[in-house]
């Protein structure tokens, strides 16, 4: 293709006069928070609202399960496990310390069992006997959940088991966590309702979920606690209102009542100060722009992806959009065709940027419809 020189198109998302006549308001800074580290994450748009020590490695204790049910829902999705699976329990899983399900050596637990008992009762010996009948070991597990950690990206994370039991080069960091939890909700929806339920009972005993929050705040459906010396009290927690949802990482907090309170704190601030807009589907044209040297004089222009952003409340009306463009788009051009760029700014914060692309194809014209497209070009840049 031959392109001429970039134009960009700027305008506010509803006017100009409403981008020239509201003041920006002030967004107060987010609270304090009585822990090692936090983060607060839009899990739409992946913009982090708060966050301190966000990518410090810290022993995570039972958060570790988020990684262990992920490995799993990615495995039932894949149809090499299924729910309706016998596992046969071990003496190690039997044997393992802290937080059970109470599982028996010798019998046989379904998967859907052992997830509920991993989820909601935060058995160690049900995350062993899982990660078991997956790998074949927990180290075999464990090497599963530092891979599936490499391809999230989580950039301070190492697993050296599936419980989240002390040990040697064990860590994982705020950030990577609501990272994870993002992708478990994406991936898995299904299997992340799991954690919304609040008890599950087995072997006539029934545990609540350890997640307070889902007696106290009706928007919350998840996620995980955990505790040890080592991690302190630990809390990842996801809640949605309106459309828009949150996830909250509290770690290594002094203990159960404060991980709680700090975590009610963090999604407080990010759902009265911050809102989620959809602001672009991929189906619907942002612009017909004029193609030369086409069998159709116009083509659709849109992205590909739908565009979603966070932004403080009270700030959509100074939301300003460029669309950029090539002053000469010619044919042949293929549907998706990259074409120009669109940006999306708030005063001097850069907030989304993403191609534009072409929602048609557009054959080349005959040689006298060019023609003439190359003589009604001329002129037009004559008398320019």
């Amino acid at each position: 293709m031959r392109f001429g020189a970039l134009v960009v198109v700027l305008f506010g998302v509803c006017s100009w006069a409403g981008a020239a006549s509201v003041p920006m308001p002030a967004v107060p800074p987010p609270p304090g928070i009585a822990a090692k580290s936090y983060v607060l994450m839009d899990a739409d748009t992946d913009r982090i609202i708060a966050e301190e020590n966000g990518d410090e490695p810290l022993h995570p204790a039972s958060l570790t399960k988020i990684m262990t049910g992920f490995i799993a829902a990615a495995e039932l999705a894949g149809g090499r496990i299924s729910l309706t699976d016998e596992v046969l329990v071990s003496v190690e899983a039997w044997r393992t310390p802290g937080s059970r399900m109470f599982i028996q050596e010798g019998t046989r637990v379904s998967v859907a069992d052992l997830l509920r008992g991993i989820i909601i009762q935060s058995g160690n010996d049900s995350s062993v006997a899982l990660a078991e009948h997956i790998a074949g070991s927990e180290g075999a597990f464990a090497d599963m959940m530092n891979r599936q950690a490499d391809e999230l990206g989580l950039t301070a994370t190492q697993f050296r088991n599936s419980t989240g039991l002390p040990a040697d080069d064990h860590y994982t960091s705020a950030r990577d966590l609501a990272i994870l939890t993002r992708e478990y909700i994406r991936r898995f929806p299904e299997n992340y309702a799991i954690y919304a339920e609040r008890s599950f009972e087995y072997n006539d005993i029934e545990q609540p979920n350890r997640n307070r929050l889902l007696w106290r705040d009706r928007t919350v459906d998840g996620v995980k606690t955990g505790h040890t010396d080592a991690a302190g009290y630990c809390l990842v927690a996801s809640a949605k209102r309106d459309g828009m949802r949150l996830i909250s990482v509290v770690m290594g907090a002094a203990d159960g009542n404060t991980r709680v309170r700090e975590t009610q704190k963090l999604l407080t601030y990010g759902f009265r100060y911050y809102e989620t807009k959809r602001l672009y589907e991929p189906d619907v044209p942002l612009k017909n722009a004029r193609i030369w040297y086409g069998e159709t004089e116009s083509v659709d222009i849109g992205v590909r992806e739908p565009v979603v952003v966070t932004i403080p409340r009270g700030h959509y009306d100074n939301l300003e959009v460029a669309l950029q463009l090539p002053d000469l788009i010619e044919a042949p051009l293929s549907a998706g065709a990259e074409i120009g760029s669109l940006e999306l700014t708030l005063g001097d914060d850069a907030l989304y940027a993403a191609p534009l692309v072409a929602m048609q194809a557009v054959e080349e014209s005959g040689v006298f419809a060019r023609a003439a497209d190359f003589v009604q070009l001329l002129f037009k840049r004559l008398f320019e």
